[in-house]
């Protein structure tokens, strides 16, 4: 059965659920769920059940087609001025020394060693430190920009820039606007977590708040840049406090239409604060991947980081209502790693990108990080050479 005559299927069953059956009809229909139906979905949906809704989205939205990119990872320092619970990755002030601070020429260097490789997005996060501040950005993008132009620059979030914002004096409107001016071209989704400051208190006091991670973003819309949003799930939140979250992004999202793709993220546990707070089921990711479709109307994507969750499970999302595993990443991330995702040493090939998607039956497309066509790898073979991180291949569009 197509994904249709699934859904169909399952509206007719007459055992089920009247609420269940009603959200059904909506997603059918296209219509909007309510807050209190998503909160429905994670008491009583089963995972049966929110996969034929979420496929049916998926492949109302995008067919078989599932997106990846050609991609590397700056992370300019691990050492943060907040302390928030849940983070594996970053070292506070007073442990320096565990960390790394680079400073602008490391950065280059970095970008440099992709020179002559059809990469197309450069994606910068880390920690916060007074010393990489407006200046330091604008001079690394500058620079950048003057290396390699067709670089896309997909850098820092509003936890970063609401902190170098301040100390400029700049609202976050002109700090943004300064920053695009000086090369940058999107943000993003990072430093989310939960919105909801019952949880937000607890797990990443100081931080910026809900209010100021949203208007930082609707700032950038306005610029006509795109971001993206996270959610980070799976600790000490209730089902509700996802749905909330998740609500204030697609109110948000109806003002601007800015967002690109929601990305929920899975609290690792290994080595941070909050060791003690067990990690969800694989079910439960799934789960929460099709409920993210389903209540997400208004994105366009739904992302699954693989390096986080793991290429299996990256592989089942894709009948839960992802359409993009994220990139090849090339090794260049540790945020993962440190947390205790199973991919220790996250890299992928091209080709091992597209078999992955190949192999549960759907159709691998290189995006660039707006989401246009790079690469329709539907017929493309490949040789016996499989080191080569990158392959140089024509580019579509």
């Amino acid at each position: 059965m197509d994904a249709q005559q699934k859904l169909d299927f399952l509206i007719n069953n007459a055992n089920l659920d009247p609420q269940l059956k009603a959200i059904a009809l909506k997603v059918r229909d296209s219509e909007r769920i309510s807050f209190d139906e998503g909160v429905y979905l994670y008491e009583h949906g089963e995972l049966s059940y929110l996969g034929v809704l979420a496929n049916y989205i998926r492949e109302a939205k995008h067919g078989d087609i599932t997106y990846f990119n050609r991609n590397f990872h700056i992370e300019p320092t691990n050492v943060c001025v907040y302390d928030c619970k849940f983070c594996s990755y970053s070292r506070m002030i007073k442990q320096r020394e565990e960390g790394w601070e680079m400073d602008v020429d490391g950065m280059l260097d970095v970008v440099k060693k992709y020179d002559g490789e059809p990469v197309t997005e450069v994606h910068i996060t880390g920690g916060v430190v007074p010393k990489q501040n407006l200046a330091f950005y604008a001079e690394f993008f500058q620079r950048c920009k003057a290396h390699r132009p067709d670089l896309h620059i997909k850098a820092l979030t509003p936890v970063e820039y609401y902190y170098i914002f301040k100390k400029a004096k700049l609202s976050h409107y002109d700090g943004m606007k300064y920053l695009k001016e000086a090369g940058l071209d999107s943000m993003p989704g990072g430093g989310a977590e939960i919105f909801h400051p019952e949880i937000r208190e607890k797990i990443a006091h100081d931080k910026c708040t809900a209010d100021q991670w949203l208007d930082i973003h609707e700032q950038a819309h306005k610029l006509g840049m795109h971001t993206n949003a996270t959610m980070l799930y799976g600790h000490i939140e209730q089902y509700w406090h996802r749905v909330d979250h998740m609500e204030r992004l697609r109110q948000l999202q109806d003002r601007t239409q800015g967002f690109q793709t929601f990305i929920p993220l899975k609290f690792r546990n290994k080595d941070n604060q909050m060791e003690h707070v067990p990690e969800v089921s694989v079910i439960e990711d799934l789960r929460n991947y099709a409920i993210a479709r389903i209540y997400m109307d208004n994105f366009a994507h739904i992302k699954a980081y693989w390096a986080m969750i793991s290429r299996d499970t990256a592989q089942m999302s894709l009948s839960f209502g992802v359409d993009d595993i994220d990139g090849t990443l090339d090794d260049t991330t540790k945020i993962y790693s440190m947390a205790g995702a199973e991919e220790q040493t996250p890299a992928m090939s091209t080709q091992e990108l597209v078999e992955l998607i190949r192999n549960v039956g759907r159709h691998p497309v290189e995006r660039d990080t707006v989401y246009n066509v790079v690469t329709d790898f539907k017929d493309v073979t490949f040789d016996n050479d499989t080191k080569k991180n990158y392959y140089a291949l024509p580019v579509v569009n």
